[in-house]
């Protein structure tokens, strides 16, 4: 067998470990939160680092546009990975491990969700953010790999995987906002 089709059948054996982590998770869980701060006309902030960056950014995208339904307000996602004017400045201002949670300060509230997103469950701008979100009283949500690292148990729900490919990983993030997204538009129409 030549190099090439062992890494696509090792690559998509791997994918197919996390689809069956995924199918024994609730997800539902983390679209229920969701669609709670709809209700209250709550904010959903977003982030991640590298690759989840990306995924913050297309998951606020399509919370905000693709969840949509006509005549109904639109949920209010925000992906705080978006603003490299934000980001680098409070990396040379302050530390590169405050870049999200400072932008949460005066806007986070109680009923709004925070969603960090980390392959290694580890990375302490988005550890930092999670901790203050849930400080000010506000959902927390994690979408994690390589078996969740420190963010698997500070998050109100957790969809961890144990995957410690990042490729791997961030192919089912980017699966999972579809799916959380999907099932939001289907609460927001009912």
């Amino acid at each position: 067998m030549s190099i090439k089709k062992d890494i696509v059948r090792d690559y998509l054996a791997g994918l197919r470990v996390c689809i069956d982590e995924i199918s024994r998770q609730n997800v539902d869980a983390v679209a229920q939160a969701i669609y709670e701060a709809y209700l209250k006309s709550k904010h959903i902030y977003i982030f991640g680092n590298g690759g989840s960056a990306s995924t913050a950014s297309h998951f606020a995208r399509d919370l905000s546009i693709g969840a949509a339904a006509e005549g109904k307000p639109r949920v209010k996602a925000v992906s705080l990975a978006d603003s490299m004017v934000a980001v680098t400045s409070l990396a040379n201002d302050i530390s590169y491990e405050s870049v999200f949670r400072e932008q949460l300060v005066g806007q986070i509230e109680a009923g709004d969700v925070a969603i960090g997103i980390s392959c290694s469950g580890s990375s302490p701008n988005v550890l930092a953010a999670i901790a203050y979100a849930k400080e000010n009283g506000a959902a927390t949500v994690a979408f994690t790999g390589f078996g969740g690292g420190k963010l698997k148990g500070m998050a109100d729900v957790c969809i961890n995987l144990s995957s410690r490919d990042y490729g791997q990983v961030e192919d089912m993030h980017l699966a999972l906002e579809h799916m959380v997204t999907y099932m939001v538009r289907e609460r927001v129409r009912g």
